[in-house]
């Protein structure tokens, strides 16, 4: 059974997110095992300057870097990544399948992004849309087409 990581900057506190993720996650555990990591968003000011931005990246890229599991691809969630279907998306998973991928890890980062150096460390860098959502968002609508990606690997009626 394939293993997924999804490590994300922040902590949901809202319980409808937290709701829906769980759902998701219990709707996954059919498929694969899945890991949820939350790890801290730096805290930065009211109007944070370019360099207080870069410097919480980096400290956040280093915590990503550290729950990142050896040998796993990884995929950043980033607007300006690769636009794909819910379909090209399951392709894509079943073909890292075909060729022994056992883990995958998705990462989610604070509402400032992710640091280049995480970006530039995927295999696979996947924009959700060139609308901006809240980031807890994002990780209940990743969980969403996780799910929906092994739905539509095995056949099922789900993705319509």
């Amino acid at each position: 059974m394939q293993r997924v990581s999804v490590i994300c900057v922040g902590k949901l506190k809202e319980r409808f997110y937290i709701e829906a993720a769980g759902e998701y996650g219990k709707r996954l555990s059919r498929f694969c095992r899945l890991e949820l990591i939350e790890l801290p968003e730096e805290r930065l000011p009211e109007d944070p300057s370019p360099a207080q931005i870069e410097a919480a990246l980096e400290k956040e890229a280093a915590a990503i870097r550290a729950k990142v599991p050896q040998g796993a691809c990884l995929v950043a969630m980033c607007v300006e990544g690769e636009a794909c279907s819910s379909p090209a998306l399951a392709r894509r998973m079943a073909g890292w399948a075909d060729r022994g991928v056992s883990h995958i890890a998705f990462v989610v980062g604070s509402s400032f992004g992710l640091h280049p150096s995480v970006k530039e460390a995927a295999a696979l860098r996947l924009s959700m849309s060139p609308m901006t959502f809240p980031h807890h968002l994002a990780r209940v609508m990743l969980l969403e087409q996780i799910y929906r990606a092994y739905q539509i690997n095995a056949g099922s009626k789900y993705h319509k």
